[in-house]
């Protein structure tokens, strides 16, 4: 796929994941020319059978990035230079504009998405993080804030329709209408970021996660993207156990290999109270058995965690 064409963005893919590294200097902006390069990636990556999972990041350790150009707000005549590529996602897009578009296209990716987070992000960036699966920041290097109504605006990127499922309707509201700046550790703790972690752990953290579903069949990303976001758009309980059961139907019963794999991990010692005891992790003292993400004994001194 051709990935090598960008100025703003650098694209690296090994082993089902694309690293994708936002550089543009000086402080990472949402600029025309970035814009444009996001929504060149994702209408090829949603392409790419390579790619199941997607974890952003940045160059820049002190921006993930700062916020959308500024030029925006002095010449608004210049908004319209952004892309507006047909979405893909159904529904009256005419209503939308481009950066909406964007994280509209973004969220509609059949691959998951993760924000691998340090630096600043405001405004765009914050909603650009936000219109991803799952985010992961670094502790004590991380802020967010949507400063908008500080420049008599509110946020129009899609924050307010993104932060309020993360962190309920009255948080959004002190966010958007104060307009400060959030640490991680407080982002975690009202569910806007999946996790804080020490700066030192976080790379290794977000890339065992991302390998992990990596491996997983396409299928299951898929039926597990579509069961989860059903709990959020269904009308009822009910409507949404019936998109899972749907889902489910998609993925089950499991192709005979995995089949295979799960009856030699029952003959190892799953569904045993040993077995099941160190299912997820390798007891350093032991070296008879561990479980990979289907199930599969492994031995030796380099079997970790669960799905690696």
């Amino acid at each position: 796929m051709p990935y090598d064409g960008y100025t703003r963005l650098r694209v690296a893919i090994d082993a089902g994941v694309a690293h994708v590294t936002l550089d543009n200097p000086p402080v990472n902006m949402l600029d025309t020319t970035l814009i444009n390069e996001l929504h060149d990636f994702v209408g090829a990556v949603r392409e790419d059978d390579r790619v199941r999972v997607i974890v952003l990041q940045s160059a820049d350790p002190d921006f993930f990035v700062a916020h959308v150009d500024l030029g925006f707000m002095l010449r608004p005549e210049t908004f319209a230079e952004l892309a507006n590529p047909d979405a893909m996602t159904g529904g009256d897009e005419s209503l939308i504009n481009p950066m909406q578009k964007l994280m509209l296209r973004l969220r509609a990716l059949p691959q998951v998405t993760i924000a691998k987070l340090a630096g600043r992000l405001r405004g765009g960036g914050n909603e650009l993080a936000m219109a991803l699966d799952m985010r992961f920041a670094a502790r004590g290097r991380t802020w967010f804030a949507q400063p908008e109504t500080r420049m008599g605006i509110i946020p129009g990127g899609g924050g307010t329709q993104l932060l309020p499922p993360l962190v309920g309707r009255a948080r959004a509201l002190e966010v958007i209408l104060g307009g400060n700046l959030f640490d991680a550790e407080t982002a975690e703790r009202y569910g806007w970021i999946n996790r804080a972690l020490p700066a030192e752990e976080l790379d290794g953290f977000v890339d065992t996660l991302a390998r992990r579903i990596a491996v997983l069949r396409p299928e299951q990303i898929t039926a597990a993207k579509a069961s989860v976001g059903a709990a959020v758009t269904s009308g009822s309980f009910l409507e949404g156990l019936g998109e899972e059961s749907k889902a489910l139907g998609g993925v089950y019963p499991a192709p005979d290999a995995v089949v295979e794999r799960m009856r030699a991990a029952v003959a190892a010692g799953a569904q045993t109270r040993e077995g099941e005891l160190d299912l997820e992790w390798r007891d350093s003292n032991r070296s008879d058995v561990t479980w990979d993400g289907l199930w599969k004994p492994r031995t030796g001194a380099d079997a970790i965690y669960l799905n690696v």
